[in-house]
């Protein structure tokens, strides 16, 4: 094993913590950042233990640390900042044994993007998105659907965004493509699930997270 593998499998371990692993889903579940108090008390203890561990995730590049005054105050007697956190921008995946998915994903996205398959990709998407919303272990509510999925939802006033981008990679390199693409899996993920009736779903980017935001009916 290579000394990049040996690096994942150690990040990914510091997971193996229950609190940890507890602390970590609260912080990256949360939109924007989270300070300690608040991540002690998602995690029922103490802020000490709390700072601890989330330090350890830090530690690990998992999480990354910014400052922040939560009074709003500034200057003398405004105190002194709250540490913060939130997930970091990096990726950590590891395969036993080693496999290259990626460069796979990657030479496919390029390929379909260059001979003009935009509506053919979104199509097939939209088609596998509904057919997954009737897998009857995929769950009929479309706010617990999608966090089975690795979107993260949260509510934002009307609407209900999503925290965190399944594609985020291939997103950043062809972001038309698979922007696009993810959308169309989604209205097909809507369109297959008996409880998605009058939802829909539209491109609404985010500075982080997915690129698409839902709309509820207004009855719900």
């Amino acid at each position: 094993m290579n000394s990049s593998e040996d690096s994942a499998l150690d990040t990914l371990g510091v997971l193996g913590d229950p609190v940890r692993r507890g602390l970590y889903r609260h912080v990256t579940g949360t939109p924007g950042e989270t300070g300690r108090d608040a991540a002690a008390e998602a995690a029922g203890i103490s802020r000490s233990l709390a700072a601890f561990h989330l330090d350890k995730l830090v530690d690990a590049g998992l999480l990354e640390v910014s400052f922040k005054r939560l009074s709003g105050r500034s200057g003398p007697g405004a105190g002194r900042p709250s540490k913060m956190y939130r997930r970091a921008e990096g990726e950590h995946t590891v395969s036993v044994p080693p496999r290259s998915y990626d460069s796979v994903s990657r030479l496919l996205a390029e390929v379909v993007e260059q001979a003009g398959l935009d509506e053919a990709l979104q199509t097939a998407a939209r088609a596998a998105g509904e057919s997954d919303g009737g897998a009857p272990d995929g769950g009929a509510d479309p706010v617990e659907a999608l966090r089975t999925r690795g979107y993260e939802p949260f509510r934002d006033d009307a609407k209900l965004r999503l925290n965190n981008c399944p594609f985020h990679a291939l997103a950043d390199q062809f972001p038309a493509l698979i922007c696009g693409m993810n959308l169309a899996r989604i209205q097909g993920l809507l369109a297959g699930l008996p409880d998605a009736q009058g939802w829909s779903a539209e491109m609404d980017p985010l500075p982080h997270g997915c690129c698409v935001a839902l709309e509820a009916p207004e009855d719900l």
